[in-house]
This record gives C-alpha cells, structure tokens and sequence, in this order.
C-alpha cells in the first residue's frame, strides 16, 4: 500500500520523478540484486501511466482569486488593527484599435512598459495584478488615513502615468486608461470578492461613461449594474416571445409633403416593465453578441412591413434601419442584407441604412468603410444619422458612401426663434449641398420649425410635428388618413384658383 501511495505521488512530479529515477534504480540494485532492478524497471512505468492518466494537472490560481486572497488579508489586518483598504480596476480605452494599429507585438510591448511604469508608481505594500480581461486590479495596503477622496487622487496619478506617450521605434504612442475604484468602508460587511466586484463595476461605468473617466463605486451603480444584468439575460428570451417590436416614425418631404420613407425604431414590450425605449435596454447589450440579434430582428420586421404595406396598395418608397458598429465590422453583412432583401421580394434602394456620426468619425477602419461602399453599390441608401454629434471631417464623410445627412434634433429645436441654430442648419444645409448628399431633420416638433426648414432648404423633416412613432399595426391606418388628408387639401387648393 505504502509502495503504490508513493508510486502515485511520484506519477504526478514528472520532472522529480525523472531526477530520482537513477537513485531509484541504484537503491533497488543495491537492496535486491538484479531481479529487484527488474521489477523496477517494469513497475514504474505502468504505474507512471496509470497514475499519471488520473492524477488531475495542477493548474495555477486565476488572478481574481489571488486579488481575491490578498483583499481579504488585508480586511482581516483591518479588523484587528483598524485603518481601511481598497481596490482599483484600470481598464485601458481602445485596446482593440491599438491592436488593429500597431500589431500585438507593439501592443503587448506598449501595455509592458505601461504596467512597467503603474508598479513603479505604486505605494510601498501596494500591489499590482494583470487581469483575465486585460485590465489591472490594484490592491492597497491598509491605511489609517485611506479615504475616497485619497483614492481619487491615487487614481488620478495612475491615469497620469498611463497617459505619459510610450515611445516606439514607430513614433510615440499614448494610451488612455478608465479607473474605477472602491474604498472598503463603503460596503456593509466587506470581503476580497466584494471589494473586487465593486471595483469592476465602477470601472465598468467609468468606461461607459467616457474615455479616461474615473468612476467610485456606490450602491446606485450597483443597483443599475444588476438591473442592467437582468434586462441582458432577458433580452433573447424577449425577442423569442415576440416581444422586441419595430416601431415606425414616418419622414416626408418638405417639398411636396409626400411620405418618403419610415424610421425603424426598436421597442421592448417588457412583460413587468411595460413598453422599454432603447435607453432603457440598449446600455445592457452594446457589445455582446445581442446586438446582433437585435439588428436581424429590426431588419426582418421592417422589411416585412414594408413588403406588407405594398401588399395594401399603401407603398412606402424605403425604409431606414440603424446599424450598429459592432454590425458594420461583420464582412459578411452585405450578403445579409442582400438575402433578407430577396426574401421579402425588395429591391436594394427600398432599404436604408443608418450609421451614426460617430462611427465615420473615429479611426475610419477599412472593414466598415469597405462594408458601407458594398452596401451603397447594392443599390441600398446610406444616411449619417445625428450629424452635428460626432465631430466626423469633411474627409471622413467623403471616404465613406453616403446618401444623405440626417440633422439632429439639438439643432432643429427651437431653429425659428434662435438665429445661432439656423446658422448652424444653414452651414450643415450648404456643405450637404457642396457634397451632393440630400438632407433629413430629425426631432422636428412644430409647425414653425418645419415651415423654417423647408424654406432653408432642407429636403426633409421626420418628428411630432408628422407624426409620433408607432407599432406596424397602427402604420396602415396612419399613411391612409395621411394620403386622404393630404389628398382632400390638394383639391381645396385647386378649387381655389
């Protein structure tokens, strides 16, 4: 038994085993004889396979849990000694896009010498771990003197650092870093896995919120972080029951005042909650893999509304569906967007696509630029959606194919009373026109704002004013009335002359 125990044991150290195996072999020689030496020889190795196949491989610790132990280490030091501790979650801003820019040797060399620079700016007893998710967790040693507004100063110095350029044979480069952070007094029974959770979803926020932004934790964030989990699990169960709906706000010509198009707008009609806007919903699944689901689910319903609508005689010459950044990366989007256009029997130029400003104004990568001019030469309209918002260049408007501007709304309110306002819409209106792009006012809510528009010369306007978004079962009901009011209003006119 003690021979098989010890047979076991030396089956799992298999770089020991190999050190002791000619010890081994001399001690059986010198105890035995040959026929010792022989059976040695043919028992090790069947033990080593028999063993070694069931002894499970040691694995180190994830980081986490090495937070984890050190946090709680210390929270016990505290109880006895007092003082408090805490921990911060550094999160570094575009770390996809330096990869995309530099490769990941240069990236892994940047964020070395970043990592390089954190230790060295660390107080004594403070210590820096790299996390599964390529941030960085800092644990502070116990202090009778730690408080918030130390922790944001500690941060502040870390995010300092961070942002010092990283000079490469390339030239320098600069990173950005998001802090969030939480001091152990804060939570009502602290623990290392809580003080690191509560760190991460500071963090989380300081992220969300912008880059380079720092971020304390509070039990609202808390509050907001479960609720946004709750609303992310839920959400493909949601779209399964048929609850995530396409709504649809109609845009008409400022010239003629025929319907040109509708805007797909997405709404949850949550079972508990009621009908949910996107602000309720979309913060809790940017980035996952819902956001596809969430964009094949809008086009589906909206094409089928509009191949419905021809079905009544009531066409509607195109309608726009939003497209998120994560979308546009995929290369296979176009071919999507061509078949679900072939199965509802639809010509390319009834669908637009919307792209917010942001996207063309940030670093302009090949694969949306290049899925954008697939999708214009398909046939089907590309529309910059919240112009004004994004900062986007001249330059970066031009390198992508697009149709048309739509002006947002915090340009269009109010535009009749504010001279600065139709100043700015005038300048948006004279380079759409230098670009040979038409135009669409979002967000225009009365009579005045609309009369102002159409004599500036904007091409169209969508909002109140027209009419408020709506389910696909109202939208029939709406256009006819529209077109027979419409209609009715032509004739007075005509009778008049």
């Amino acid at each position: 038994m003690g021979m098989t125990l010890a047979l076991q044991r030396l089956a799992t150290l298999s770089w020991q085993f190999l050190a002791l195996t000619p010890l081994l072999a001399l001690a059986a020689y010198w105890t035995g004889g040959e026929p010792a030496l022989a059976a040695l020889a043919a028992t090790v190795p069947l033990a080593v396979l028999a063993f070694g196949r069931l002894a499970p491989p040691e694995r180190p610790g994830a980081v986490s849990d090495q937070v984890i132990a050190r946090l709680d280490a210390i929270l016990s030091e505290t109880a006895v000694r007092g003082g408090a501790t805490g921990c911060l979650v550094i999160q570094f801003d575009g770390a996809a896009h330096l990869c995309d820019r530099l490769g990941r040797a240069r990236q892994s060399e940047v964020l070395a010498t970043l990592v390089a620079r954190l230790r060295g700016a660390l107080r004594p007893g403070d210590l820096l771990y790299p996390l599964e998710d390529g941030g960085l967790a800092v644990v502070l040693s116990a202090s009778p003197r730690l408080d918030a507004e130390i922790m944001v100063r500690i941060a502040a110095r870390m995010q300092l650092v961070v942002q010092q350029p990283v000079i490469l044979a390339s030239g320098p480069v600069q990173v950005i870093c998001s802090i969030g952070f939480c001091h152990s007094p804060q939570l009502a029974q602290p623990d290392g896995r809580a003080l690191l959770d509560a760190a991460q979803i500071a963090g989380d926020e300081a992220r969300a919120c912008r880059p380079g932004a720092i971020r304390g934790f509070t039990a609202e964030l808390a509050r907001a972080r479960a609720e946004r989990d709750a609303l992310r699990t839920g959400f493909a169960d949601g779209v399964g029951r048929g609850e995530v709906r396409a709504w649809f706000q109609p845009q008409v010509s400022t010239d003629s005042g025929e319907v040109t198009g509708i805007e797909a707008l997405v709404r949850w009609h949550h079972p508990e909650r009621g009908c949910l806007a996107p602000g309720a919903f979309l913060p809790a699944i940017e980035g996952s893999d819902l956001m596809e689901l969430l964009g094949h689910t809008m086009l589906t319903q909206s094409l089928a509304t509009l191949a419905d609508l021809d079905r009544q005689g009531l066409r509607i010459p195109t309608v726009a569906v939003n497209l998120s950044q994560q979308e546009l990366r995929d290369p296979h989007l176009p071919d999507r967007l061509a078949w679900t256009l072939d199965r509802f029997g639809l010509t390319p130029s009834r669908l637009t696509v919307e792209v917010l400003e942001s996207v063309v104004a940030g670093d302009g990568e090949d694969i949306v630029a290049a899925n954008i001019a697939r999708i214009a030469a398909l046939g089907c309209g590309v529309d910059l959606d919240d112009f004004g918002t994004g900062h986007a260049s001249i330059t970066a408007i031009r390198r992508f194919a697009l149709h048309r501007l739509k002006i947002d709304r915090s340009f269009v309110q109010h535009i009749d009373q504010n001279r600065d306002q139709q100043n700015l819409v005038t300048a948006i209106l004279s380079l759409a026109e230098r670009l040979g792009l038409d135009t669409v006012a979002e967000g225009v809510e009365t009579p005045a704002e609309h009369a102002l528009l159409a004599q500036l010369g904007c091409g169209h306007v969508q909002g109140f004013v027209v009419a408020r978004p709506m389910p696909a079962e109202d939208l029939a009901e709406w256009l006819a009335a529209y077109r027979d009011r419409q209609s009715r209003e032509i004739r007075i006119g005509v009778r008049a002359k």
